[in-house]
């Protein structure tokens, strides 16, 4: 099989391609026109065999430039098939309602991602659903919280933003005599860093808009699985409607292309970085699962090949202390998202509430940075995160 590089060029991308395009082209249409009925017919029979490759027939359920993506993120991750969707949560969300009944209870570790978490709390309940929270790094209590009615375990590596890391050989083995689906978010990983399948999970799901697009210029999820449970994630999809545009699977199949080289300079930064602020007088803590001082550095190290390309910290002092540094920083942008060429930071208890006690409720200390390392030069990243911590 090649390896990341070569896969990340190459697959899913026909050859020769259509007009002789040396890149997919956007199939910019809605819906796909048939020559007569016998066509329509032979169409039919394909689709009643299940047959992988039938032709396209509605924009809500195929396109041809959005299935080039989706064997691509496959191949990169390992997996069977993928499907793609309009954002990581529509991913999600549709992926827990596929899979989920009334009655059925989901296991979460906390530390997801917020709105994930808000899906689990207010969303599900409404259909019958009952989602159980774990710590990451309590495997008793996971194994505790497993019910008769238990369908699905989700988790996240490295969460956000305090990057703890699952150890999913653990998780694997809990599961899997009970029957259990698993399933990981795995965004900031990317599959450049972990592959989730090859340690025995069901399934992965990506915010593509992150890492795998990598220019933060479109909107995409991703969920990758095999068999059955693929079966009913499409079909779910194609009821839901969360589909992605023919646009936004084209500029993810360029991003998706330079996938490996970003990641790899990300995560060679990112340990730069790392040890400088650890090293800092003006920082309090550092979060980062490639340090031995991180509580899941040797999680990390066992299962991952790089540590990936955000890096959290504690500045020493207030909230208002450290919106000075955030102020005072000339090379990041300030924003919510990550995994883009930019580098781009962002002071997360500003961006969560303007209420002191709501963020404390969210687990979100007033004087936490979470720095996402573009692809800048590492000294230059470094010389004006110690510019700004000296003018504080």
């Amino acid at each position: 099989m090649p390896n990341f590089s070569t896969q990340a060029v190459h697959a899913g991308e026909e050859r020769p391609k259509p007009y002789g395009a040396l890149t997919t082209p956007i199939v910019q249409t809605s819906t796909y026109t048939f020559a007569d009925t016998a066509e329509i017919l032979e169409f039919m029979r394909h689709k009643a065999a299940g047959d992988p490759h039938v032709r396209d027939e509605y924009g809500r359920y195929s396109n041809p430039t959005q299935s080039a993506a989706e064997i691509k993120i496959a191949a990169l991750e390992g997996g069977e098939r993928a499907v793609l969707f309009a954002s990581g949560m529509s991913a999600i969300t549709t992926s827990l309602l596929a899979l989920l009944s009334s009655g059925d209870h989901l296991i979460m570790v906390s530390g997801v991602y917020r709105r994930t978490s808000e899906f689990a709390r207010s969303y599900l309940p409404r259909w019958g659903i009952e989602t159980t929270f774990v710590p990451i790094d309590d495997p008793a209590a996971l194994a505790a919280a497993i019910r008769p009615t238990t369908r699905l375990i989700l988790t996240e590596t490295p969460t956000n933003p305090y990057l703890r890391v699952m150890d999913l050989a653990r998780l694997v083995e809990i599961a899997g005599p009970h029957g259990i689906l698993t399933a990981i978010d795995s965004t900031f990983a990317t599959p450049i860093n972990l592959c989730p399948l090859a340690h025995g999970l069901d399934l992965v799901i990506h915010s593509a808009t992150k890492y795998l697009g990598g220019h933060n210029d479109l909107l995409a999820g991703a969920v990758v699985g095999a068999g059955e449970i693929m079966d009913r994630i499409l079909a779910a999809r194609g009821v839901l409607g969360g589909v992605s545009s023919p646009h936004d699977a084209y500029l993810l199949l360029r991003g998706l292309k330079t996938l490996d080289l970003r990641v790899r300079r990300q995560n060679e930064t990112g340990l730069r970085v790392a040890r400088f602020l650890e090293g800092h007088p003006a920082i309090q803590r550092v979060y980062y699962p490639g340090l031995p001082s991180h509580p899941d550095h040797e999680i990390a190290r066992r299962q991952m090949t790089g540590f990936g390309g955000v890096v959290s910290f504690e500045v020493a002092g207030d909230l208002d202390r450290t919106s000075r540094f955030m102020d005072r920083l000339r090379l990041p942008y300030i924003g919510p998202t990550l995994g883009g060429v930019e580098s781009i930071a962002q002071q997360q208890a500003i961006f969560i509430s303007l209420d002191a006690e709501e963020r404390r409720e969210a687990g979100i200390a007033d004087n936490l940075v979470r720095y996402a390392l573009g692809i800048e030069d590492a000294d230059d990243i470094i010389a004006d995160l110690d510019q700004a911590l000296a003018g504080i």
